[in-house]
């Protein structure tokens, strides 16, 4: 897995490379600095410089002259025109996402925005478009927005309830040890159940239940893809290996890969890791290319020598997606009892890609788990999630609708047209309508774990993730003992995973590693 990692940094170096030759940092026919001197600025190693130099060569970005290190090729030599308008594209959309991102958050969006950014279509001058990505960043709250929503832990704090909070229950070690098994596995299996219909709506999931014979889901999904409407949703590409059947082990995903690694983060770290510490563990555990969204664009801001929090925000429109929340589970885990830690914990996870309701949905997450671990009281354990997370947030303000609906609807179908109406606005992948369904499956899942995970799949949307988030939940309620083991035993105790020498673990040394953490903390 590692030389994954050292390409993937070649290339993100040789990006911000080509990016500086581009403005105009370094001029057609100039030496570039030596290796050591990029090492140092870009803030990698100089293997790392000289394989990225290597690639701009072959681009024909920069020529090499014996005895004399490197030159930006002169004129004609590279291929600009096409490069730049691949950089341009992909700034572009960055930059539609990021209107919507800033209407969401009750930015005052001037008229003719959009207009602005197409005609900006017509331009290979990247300077004018980094010169628009300013403005929008400029731009001032409306005074009208409801809302109140820090991003810095100070901040945070202010607006929590003034009281958050705090377990006063403990479970003997033989009954964590239980839940938290119970954790692990409820992750696991929501994972899998949800990976082969991710994105699905809940429409196209509904008629593919249906077709199979096997609606409402009770178990893993059938394999059978000549059952899916035509004009529907295709499966998952990695769907067969997480169907009924033909599951050998844990398949890998990213919702189980940031639980691996958060554990690891605090192994080698203690309980007092800093942001910093989570962006070397990414960059030295997770390749580039199995992170996504706003995982992504923080990845890039790293090897681009930025630091948490900026690497959550500049140039990242997904910034309140669910990448953090699905990161959260480790923190709740390694909390039992204490939800006020396990956000603090996750808070500290969640500044290095994500901002707003971005991290209180993984700080919610986290409580939720950590009072699951020594509660059997689903409304205390989402009250002491909540006691979490601002008061005048969007998040908060979401929580407290979905169980007001809950109290008086016949069915969560009833709950979700709700959600979709109130909350449907939102991207598939966003923070909030994902939690709204993760706690739609809770609440009417009467504790009960199958019903539970299938009803957060059934959702529709990030079933994966949800699948993931509401399994662990109702797992650290229940136990390993709560569950089905025809759900957990076609694991055969194995886990696949992308990170860098921890390609396959054993569920039960999780646990274990778990447990001494706890212990040690």
């Amino acid at each position: 897995m590692r030389p994954v990692r050292r390409e993937t940094l070649a290339v993100l170096v040789a990006e911000e490379i080509r990016r500086d030759i581009i403005h105009g940092a370094f001029k057609r026919g100039e030496k570039l600095p030596p290796e050591n001197e990029l090492a140092r600025i870009l803030g990698v190693g100089r293997p790392t410089v000289r394989e990225a130099l290597r690639i701009l060569e072959g681009e024909g970005w920069v020529q090499f002259r014996f005895g004399g290190g490197a030159y930006v090729a002169k004129d004609g030599k590279s291929p600009e025109g096409n490069l730049t308008h691949f950089q341009k594209e992909e700034m572009l959309e960055l930059l539609r996402y990021e209107i919507l991102e800033l209407e969401e958050e009750g930015k005052e969006i001037p008229p003719g925005v959009r207009e602005d950014l197409e005609r900006l279509q017509e331009t290979n001058a990247l300077e004018k478009i980094e010169r628009f990505y300013t403005f929008l960043a400029n731009l001032k709250q409306r005074k009208d927005y409801p809302y109140h929503e820090p991003s810095d832990w100070e901040g945070i704090k202010r607006e929590r309830p003034k009281e958050p909070t705090k377990a006063s229950l403990r479970v003997d070690p033989k009954t964590l040890r239980d839940r938290l098994e119970g954790a692990w596995l409820g992750r696991c299996i929501g994972c899998t159940l949800g990976k082969p219909v991710e994105g699905w709506p809940k429409e196209d999931i509904e008629a593919y239940l249906k077709a199979t014979g096997t609606h409402p889901l009770s178990d893993y999904f059938v394999y059978a893809p000549e059952k899916i409407e035509e004009g529907r949703h295709p499966f998952h590409p990695s769907a067969i290996e997480a169907t009924r059947g033909n599951i050998s082990c844990v398949p890998r995903d990213d919702d189980i890969d940031y639980t691996i690694l958060n554990l690891k983060v605090i192994e080698e770290n203690g309980f007092d890791f800093t942001s910093e510490d989570v962006a070397e563990a990414w960059l030295s555990y997770l390749p580039f290319n199995m992170v996504y969204t706003a995982e992504r664009q923080a990845y890039a801001n790293l090897v681009r020598g930025m630091k948490p929090p900026f690497t959550a925000t500049y140039w990242n429109p997904f910034r309140e997606w669910i990448g953090a929340q699905i990161r959260a589970d480790a923190f709740g885990y390694l909390a039992p009892g204490n939800p006020e830690l396990a956000a603090s914990l996750a808070y500290r996870d969640a500044v290095l890609s994500h901002t707003k309701n971005g991290i209180y949905g993984e700080m919610f997450v986290a409580a939720a788990i950590s009072m699951a671990l020594v509660s059997d009281d689903l409304e205390e354990v989402i009250n002491a999630a909540l006691s979490q997370v601002p008061q005048r947030s969007r998040l908060s303000e979401l929580v407290k609708e979905v169980m007001a609906w809950s109290e008086s609807a016949r069915s969560w179908q009833e709950v979700w047209e709700k959600v979709e109406e109130r909350y449907g606005k939102y991207h598939g992948v966003h923070t909030l309508p994902n939690l709204a369904y993760v706690l739609v499956a809770l609440l009417f899942g009467e504790k009960d774990f199958k019903k539970t995970v299938a009803i957060a799949v059934m959702c529709g949307k990030d079933t994966d993730c949800n699948g993931a988030t509401a399994g662990s939940i109702l797992g650290a309620m229940v136990g390993k003992s709560g569950i089905p083991e025809e759900l957990y035993l076609p694991f055969g105790n194995r886990v696949k995973s992308s990170l860098s020498g921890l390609c396959e673990v054993k569920i039960d040394d999780l646990v274990e590693a778990t447990m001494s953490l706890v212990q040690r903390g």
